[in-house]
């Protein structure tokens, strides 16, 4: 299955275990930072979700 490859196979081996750690990384740290960024981003909807709700109570009760 595997071609032989001589004195080269150590390098171009090696060089497969390198990108495949590489992309494998990649992948890892993007989905962290989109987990990360997600939950950043339902705080903020949350935080203005609250303003917007006490900003209508306040204005129903200085009026009323």
């Amino acid at each position: 299955m595997m071609p032989d490859l001589g004195k080269y196979a150590f390098a171009v081996l090696s060089s497969y275990g390198v990108a495949i750690g590489l992309l494998l990384g990649l992948v890892a740290v993007s989905v962290w930072r989109g987990r990360r960024v997600k939950a950043a981003l339902q705080a903020a909807e949350a935080r203005a979700k609250s303003a917007a709700q006490n900003a209508g109570q306040s204005m129903g009760q200085s009026n009323g």
